[in-house]
């Protein structure tokens, strides 16, 4: 069962009640189609305001905000098949290694749990955040402004009733974005943190090969059993990669831009308030991304440290058949396993500082334009 395993239980939870995972029912039609309509009348804001330049960068960034959160949900609805598969593989895999009654490996997975646990309630109180940031940044504009850029053709938006219509429905459908964009994000990292444990149990199964009075049988059978379930291990990677590969892609060309946009936006706005909320706007999506780079990093260097702990064992008191195997085993780790941006790029903390550094060069060149 799913509520067990707390590193994904709170992210599936949310995504189900929204169905768009397992269940299939109104509400997936009820927050796609509404948050596509606000989606729509964004891009004919983005066409055809004559606001001003801080109008345009803010609204610019809650388009490519929501243009993400959109394109993330249709894309699980279109492989919800794979990630409900990939889910019952994963509580396989969980129920297996629990099922040994290790004290060691009880305790990994428990802090795995907690440390999952703790991320969706934190990513969760950023979203939360975030909403208040998008609903109160109207009261503290010192013009009339809606939550997000908004143009429907036929309507002025900034005349009564018009504007207060549309800021509720936006207000509405703001924590239904907000249910679509961060548990996906938590459910993400938690697949990533799993086959951190994952990994880890390996290492401590290597470590832990040869105990006092075993067999050169008993050694091998320990061995092969390793060797499973690193290829294990392998698959449960490239599963991963390739549902989230091109996401991956999207979040990176969209992060450099947002942060861009946002750093730009906090240096021309006009009063404390707005400077705050702004910077909320900045700590939520730096939150989300920097969780996605530094356990794809982590990941990285423990796939790599599965052949340092398989040479830290007592090799050269097996036998030669069994050193063979162990030596396979070393030989694949020592080829890392690594999630990927767009199948192009490794996703480790490089690639994300080489992020930062391209987002501030722009933000820069914007800075000495309009400065």
């Amino acid at each position: 069962m799913l509520e067990e395993i707390q590193v994904v239980y709170m992210s599936v939870r949310i995504l189900k009640f929204w169905s768009l995972i397992y269940d299939h029912n109104w509400r997936r039609y009820l927050c796609l189609s509404m948050t596509s309509i606000l989606n729509i009348t964004q891009f004919n804001y983005m066409f055809l305001t004559h606001e001003s330049v801080d109008a345009k960068i803010r609204n610019a960034y809650m388009l490519v905000l929501w243009s993400n959160t959109i394109i993330r949900a249709y894309l699980l609805v279109h492989q919800k098949a794979k990630y409900e598969k990939f889910l019952k593989d994963l509580e396989y895999i969980y129920y297996e290694i629990k099922k040994d009654g290790d004290k060691y490996i009880q305790s990994l997975l428990d802090e795995t749990n907690l440390m999952g646990k703790y991320m969706s309630r934190l990513n969760l109180f950023l979203g939360l955040l975030t909403c208040i940031g998008f609903g109160s940044y109207p009261l503290f504009a010192n013009e009339k402004v809606l939550p997000f850029g908004s143009i429907v053709p036929g309507l002025d938006e900034y005349k009564t009733p018009f504007y207060e219509i549309l800021y509720v429905y936006e207000m509405i459908v703001t924590p239904m974005g907000c249910c679509m964009y961060i548990p996906f994000t938590s459910l993400i990292v938690a697949f990533i943190m799993f086959a951190i444990l994952m990994c880890k149990v390996l290492q401590y199964r290597l470590r832990n090969l040869k105990n006092p009075g075993d067999s050169n049988e008993v050694i091998k059978t320990k061995l092969i059993w390793c060797i499973k379930f690193q290829k294990t291990i392998i698959r449960y990677i490239q599963t991963v990669n390739n549902l989230t590969t091109y996401i991956f892609f999207l979040e990176f060309m969209a992060f450099g831009i947002l942060l861009c946009a946002l750093l730009f936006l906090l240096i021309i706005v006009d009063s404390l308030a707005e400077a705050v909320i702004v910077c909320a706007y900045i700590t939520m999506i730096f939150a989300q991304i920097l969780a996605l780079y530094w356990y794809a990093n982590e990941l990285y260097q423990q796939t790599l440290n599965i052949a340092a702990a398989a040479y830290e064992t007592n090799w050269f008191e097996f036998e030669i058949p069994t050193q063979k195997y162990l030596m396979l085993l070393i030989l694949r780790a020592q080829k890392p396993c690594s999630l990927m941006v767009g199948n192009v790029h490794p996703m480790n903390l490089e690639t994300f500082q080489s992020l930062l550094n391209v987002s501030y060069s722009y933000f820069t060149l914007l800075k000495r334009i309009y400065g």
